[in-house]
């Protein structure tokens, strides 16, 4: 596989003003919603509301994201070059330096 023709991406889901993302493997000519590759994980940019605990204060809410490790890893090991969100995630899960 030459460098740079697969890709770890987001492909967009979801209603309108209510996007969740895939984290998908595909080839990097291909549309960003078109078939993948793979599908490593998931994305849920929207918040869920924050909820008020018994002591009167509010919780944080957090993003959502679920992610393969092991297939993330693997993917990147054979040469699949993430793109810069992407990128932004695996930091956060100390999975790129």
């Amino acid at each position: 596989m030459t460098k740079g023709l697969v890709r770890i991406r987001l492909a967009r889901f979801g209603r309108v003003n209510q996007p969740v993302y895939n984290i998908v493997v595909s080839q990097a000519k291909k549309a960003r919603d078109s078939k993948p590759i793979e599908v490593i994980g998931t994305y849920n940019p929207i918040a869920p509301p924050p909820k008020k605990l018994p002591s009167g204060k509010l919780t944080v809410p957090a993003k959502k994201i679920e992610l393969d490790f092991d297939r993330a890893k693997y993917w990147l090991s054979v040469g699949a070059q993430p793109t810069i969100p992407i990128i932004r995630m695996f930091k956060r899960a100390n999975l790129w330096v």
